[in-house]
């Protein structure tokens, strides 16, 4: 497994993997990896040639800068559970390696066609410009056949396909299904900064989707979001941030079952922000 810091040295090896006509798949993480990553990483080894992992928490997509500070950091670690995992390529670099000071400290501009209005564009302003700035980047230097990315961040997920779609990337874009612990709780780097008593509490967020399921014959988007919002706020140490039933492709309101809908949710645990979603389009 080579680990390279340098975009420089990046493209060079990419060059060399592309010219013997290897396939490459893709998949941006910013660390501190568990099994969700994994399964990403899986999934491209299994249909590709070549696998390369960028680790890289990514400052301009960080509204909170005590969020930024408090993100878990676990370099040695990642890249030895990488490597056990058949990785071919890491690229790991430092801030000023991605960005100069102008990018950093100005917002880069994207036509998000209204995707970027709702849930996590609602309350994390300028997020998604910091996600499109530095994935495109690590698109154009990797220049992979196939990127790898988790359904849990459904909305990015759906910004993802825009930004391909607007940039003419070659690149098909493949969603993963949310990866979950035992008991239901999907994983996330975030859930490392959860203390014993709050992790048992996080559960609630993921079952308490789970059961909404049951009430889609009976009941209207709009009561199936306020029952969701309502539960969850009423559970000791769970704030909901906001709970938005939505259309699948358009990230619209829904005020009917007619079309595939999801489910999204940030809820706030102590202080750990946490997502979730669920699928409400087999439950018609």
């Amino acid at each position: 497994m080579k680990v390279i810091s340098t975009k420089k040295e990046l493209q060079s090896e990419m060059e060399q993997i592309t010219k013997a006509g290897k396939t490459v798949g893709f998949v941006p993480t910013m660390g501190a990896l568990h099994d969700g990553h994994l399964s990403l990483i899986h999934r491209s080894t299994a249909e590709n040639d070549v696998t390369a992992v960028s680790i890289f928490v990514n400052p301009t997509q960080f509204n909170n800068p005590s969020d930024l500070e408090k993100y878990p950091r676990d370099l040695q670690h990642d890249l030895s559970l990488l490597e056990k995992n058949h990785c071919d390529l890491v690229f790991t670099p430092a801030v000023d390696e991605m960005y100069d000071k102008n990018e950093t400290e100005s917002v880069f501009e994207f036509d998000f066609g209204g995707l970027d209005k709702v849930m996590e564009g609602k309350f994390r302003p300028g997020h998604f410009n910091g996600v499109v700035q530095v994935v495109s980047k690590l698109f154009n230097l990797v220049q992979p056949d196939r990127a790898y990315f988790g359904e849990k961040d459904f909305q990015q997920l759906a910004i993802i396909r825009r930004m391909v779609e607007l940039m003419n990337f070659n690149i098909e874009i493949v969603g993963c299904p949310i990866v979950r612990e035992k008991d239901g709780l999907a994983m996330s780097s975030r859930n490392l900064r959860l203390d014993k008593e709050e992790r048992q509490k996080a559960v609630e967020i993921s079952k308490t989707l789970f059961e909404s399921k049951k009430l889609v014959s009976n009941f209207s988007p709009e009561q199936v979001q306020n029952w969701v919002i309502a539960r969850l706020n009423s559970l000791p140490g769970l704030k909901v941030e906001y709970f938005e039933i939505v259309h699948q492709k358009t990230l619209q309101p829904m005020h009917s079952w007619s079309e595939p809908a999801i489910g999204c949710v940030a809820v706030f645990c102590g202080d750990v922000r946490l997502i979730d979603n669920i699928k409400y389009n087999d439950a018609q």
